[in-house]
């Protein structure tokens, strides 16, 4: 049995929480900034680790398994397959240089969620039937997050969202003062890491920044 019904994946892709450590400040902790972000409003929260031990993020990934169960929102890993499975995370989320969503299906079983991150429409149709359950698509906006994400133009990604039946989200460089151009375009949702993460006050931020990406869909 799904973790998440279809239904329930498509209404938490609204606003997906990417996790980035760089910002916070001593004695701060993940769990605590992302709990913060729950309580604004985010739907969705994915851990992104580039650079720690496997040991690291799996006691990280724990702890935020059990704040996202208690909050009733999807909680995946980035990239790491086998350490998503490790921490029965409701799923995994992969790029197009990581293994194909075919192998990874498989890995992870029906139940879990499977996100791919995508470019171009047929990157997102070849994923689609590959059994991923949402596609992630940017750089919608110049981002300094992620050094290899290519340019997506809004174009691409209005033509993505109309070749796909599943959920699609835009991502890279997304902030409460741009979200508002990506109107009409045929959107799940954003996945946004600085917008949250970044921002002194990141309960309110999120709530901000939810309204807004509710008024664009």
């Amino acid at each position: 049995m799904k973790r998440f019904t279809d239904e329930e994946l498509r209404a938490s892709m609204l606003l997906y929480a990417v996790t980035d450590r760089y910002w916070l400040k001593e004695g701060e902790t993940l769990c605590e900034k992302t709990e913060e972000a729950l309580r604004g409003g985010a739907t969705f929260v994915q851990l992104r680790e580039k650079n720690a031990d496997e040991e690291t993020i799996f006691g990280l990934g724990q702890e935020l398994k059990e704040l996202c169960k208690k909050y009733k929102v999807p909680f995946v890993l980035d990239d790491d397959v086998d350490l998503a499975i490790r921490l029965d995370a409701d799923g995994v989320h992969v790029g197009q240089s990581d293994r194909p969503a075919s192998e990874v299906r498989k890995l992870i079983g029906p139940d879990r969620i499977l996100g791919v991150s995508a470019q171009t429409v047929e990157q997102a149709v070849k994923a689609e039937a590959e059994g991923a359950d949402y596609l992630g698509v940017g750089a919608v906006f110049p981002t300094g997050s992620k050094d290899d994400a290519d340019d997506v133009s809004h174009d691409t990604l209005e033509a993505i969202c109309k070749a796909v039946k599943i959920p699609v989200i835009a991502i890279g460089g997304i902030s409460a003062g741009n979200v508002g151009l990506l109107k009409g375009r045929g959107l799940s949702g954003i996945a946004v890491i600085s917008a949250i993460y970044g921002q002194k006050d990141i309960e309110a931020a999120t709530k901000k920044l939810r309204a807004l990406t509710e008024d664009i869909l």
